[in-house]
């Protein structure tokens, strides 16, 4: 069995909710949530976010606004929709129901 491909597959699965937890908290440009998620020792590269990011604003989930910058070209800053944040609430209460139940069965003894 291949611990990386394991390891990549549970990356996955929690990388939208990692993305809209940064995104919750405020306006986030696409570099500063590759940063955040950097600094909490989760590696994402561009090319896995912007697809991401596209795919959540297709979905209502997010929403953006374009800031003029002085050091090129305008900024793209997105933010959680009403929509969105009815999604986050749920991968919250999902992601707490499972880190329960996985620390339940990681830390049982016989």
């Amino acid at each position: 069995m291949n611990i990386d491909n394991t390891q990549s597959q549970m990356r996955k699965g929690i990388l939208e909710f990692c993305i809209l937890s940064v995104i919750k908290r405020g306006e986030a440009y696409p570099s500063d949530i590759i940063e955040e998620m950097r600094a909490a020792g989760l590696q994402i590269l561009e090319g896995t976010l912007y697809p991401l990011l596209t795919r959540l604003k297709n979905a209502a989930m997010l929403t953006y606004r374009w800031e003029e910058s002085n050091s090129g070209p305008p900024r793209k800053y997105f933010s959680l929709t009403e929509k969105g944040e009815e999604f986050y609430k749920e991968l919250e209460q999902t992601w707490n129901e499972l880190s329960n139940a996985v620390n339940t069965l990681r830390t049982k003894t016989r």
